[in-house]
């Protein structure tokens, strides 16, 4: 059976906005290794289209926009190649290497590609991964934790009905004085 992961960026207060983070090229290799280490990513409608508008032209014309520096594109290029499941009652199709998944469906659905041999899958967000720790299918939780107070934003996991008791399983220091901090269900 493989893990269901999930990563999140954080401030020192819980915010989850991905606005409030510190982007830096140390966060994005980070990342780029937990997307590279799943066999599939398991989005919501919300960050998948964040993502795709961001990451998929510059992987597919090698052109960046103005925000982007040169080392994103190693992230760019990782996300775009990666196999999607996305979550959405509202889509009528998705592309970018995706599939549509039904809300009604997915918990059988997630149980249902947890049991298929691999390396694991990987998920972000906020409402999606509530769902999904609210019917306890999130095996492996990670809060990277940047050196930032923000005072404002949403925080992961708000209105969860019971408490979460996680074991922590390791931590990695990142250069730009971020925490990756790794725990199991």
């Amino acid at each position: 059976m493989q893990p269901l992961r999930y990563s999140i960026n954080v401030t020192l207060d819980g915010c989850c906005d991905h606005e409030a983070g510190i982007p830096n090229e140390a966060l994005h290799a980070h990342a780029a290794e937990g997307i590279a280490a799943a066999d599939a990513l398991l989005f919501g409608r919300v960050i998948y289209e964040m993502m795709e508008e961001a990451w998929r032209p510059v992987a597919e014309t090698g052109e960046r926009p103005d925000w982007m520096p040169e080392w994103m594109v190693p992230f760019a290029r990782t996300i775009h190649a990666a196999k999607k499941y996305v979550v959405s009652d509202t889509l009528k199709t998705v592309g970018w290497n995706a599939e549509l998944v039904r809300g009604p469906d997915l918990e059988k659905t997630v149980r249902r590609l947890k049991q298929q041999p691999g390396r694991g899958l990987a998920t972000g967000g906020v409402t999606l991964p509530l769902a999904l720790a609210e019917r306890g299918l999130i095996d492996e939780y990670e809060f990277i934790v940047h050196p930032r107070i923000a005072g404002h934003g949403p925080s992961p996991f708000a209105g969860l009905s019971t408490y979460l008791d996680l074991k922590l399983t390791g931590r990695k220091e990142l250069a730009s004085g971020a925490v990756a901090l790794r725990y199991t269900a």
